[in-house]
């Protein structure tokens, strides 16, 4: 059994980037993973099902995104000149604070996906040159990872947590919040000092090779079936993740709970290769003591920013803002080693 479950692990980690139509299917896949998983494991069955259907997150998430992303579609012509009026009224430094703040805190209730479509929306519309947008849009989606995590509304990795531990609703803020926010607020500190400093632009926006491509990206796919589209996935991955947290459930209490805090802190490393959610929902069980929950969680969400493949608002930034992986590359992994170093000490020596 263990064997089996060690090869649908490596199936996950190895496939998506194998293969550029299992990425772009991921739900689907992972939902196939997650059933030959309970199949191998034996966890497969009725109360299973039950209690992945009758868990109200499931369809509250669902309708989060559905409901943000039709709003979002409706205001998204707002959004430039919103952006042309407040840097008019305010310096850029603060504005850009309070985007990766803000952004950050509100993830939370309206989604990591909707922050992230308001985030690429929002940069877009700033003159700014390519390299300094990347920069800048590394850091907002290191604190919208973050701060989407504080309720099961924000993001998979929450939901999963939430119902894997049968936790109430402000579980997460409770336990982690003292670690997320401050971290927000010093990411929207590092962005204004980052984007106060002077740069040239040498060319006329419009001129700018990648500013068409955003210009071409953004409005792409965002029509009225692809929001709904959006909310099934959603649907479709919760499910896969319960599935897979359910499947790996022996694996996990053979060898993962009797690990180190510590040492599970970093294995997490990990999550920036693969999706957040997807180890989450292999690795969090209600047998874990709290310092474990809370090493494994922050492990994963500040490793979740490295690299594009991370999180969920990494790959929707990226694809509409045209960056590519090396670019992301040179500013989050710095970015998420110093937050991981900064915060092992804080979690384990403080």
């Amino acid at each position: 059994m263990i064997a089996g479950l060690l090869v649908v692990l490596a199936l996950i980690l190895i496939l998506p980037f194998a293969f550029q139509k299992i990425e772009h299917n991921l739900e689907y896949f992972l939902l196939a993973m997650g059933l030959c998983a309970t199949i191998i494991s034996g966890t497969l069955s009725l109360d299973l099902a039950e209690h992945i259907f009758m868990n109200y997150l499931l369809y509250f998430i669902t309708a989060a995104v559905l409901i943000a992303g039709l709003v979002f579609r409706l205001s998204v012509t707002k959004i430039k000149n919103f952006v042309g009026w407040v840097t008019a009224k305010i310096p850029v430094p603060l504005f850009i604070f309070l985007l990766i703040v803000i952004l950050g805190l509100v993830s939370s209730f309206i989604t990591a996906i909707i922050a992230a479509l308001i985030l690429v929306e929002i940069i877009h519309a700033l003159p700014l040159k390519h390299s300094r947008k990347v920069v800048l849009t590394v850091i907002s989606c290191f604190s919208i990872g973050l701060g989407a995590a504080l309720t099961p509304i924000g993001e998979p990795l929450a939901t999963i947590v939430v119902s894997a531990l049968k936790a109430d609703f402000f579980y997460l803020a409770r336990n982690i919040g003292l670690y997320v926010i401050p971290c927000i607020f010093a990411l929207g500190l590092l962005g204004a000092v980052i984007s106060s400093r002077k740069e040239a632009v040498d060319i006329p926006l419009e001129k700018d090779e990648n500013w068409r491509v955003e210009e071409t990206n953004l409005p792409q796919q965002e029509n009225l079936s692809t929001v709904f589209m959006r909310a099934f996935k959603i649907f479709l991955f919760i499910i896969a993740l319960e599935l897979l947290g359910a499947g790996f459930k022996p694996l996990i209490n053979t060898y993962i709970i009797q690990l180190d805090s510590r040492i599970l802190y970093w294995i997490n490393m990990s999550s920036a290769v693969l999706d957040n959610a997807t180890l989450a929902a292999a690795e969090i069980s209600p047998a874990m003591s709290l310092k474990q929950i809370q090493a494994i969680l922050m492990g994963l969400l500040l490793s979740g920013g490295m690299l594009i493949p991370g999180n969920i608002p990494n790959i929707i930034s990226a694809g509409k803002l045209n960056i590519k992986s090396r670019e992301w590359a040179k500013i989050g992994l710095p970015t998420g080693l110093v937050l991981l170093v900064v915060y092992f000490v804080i979690v384990f020596l403080f």
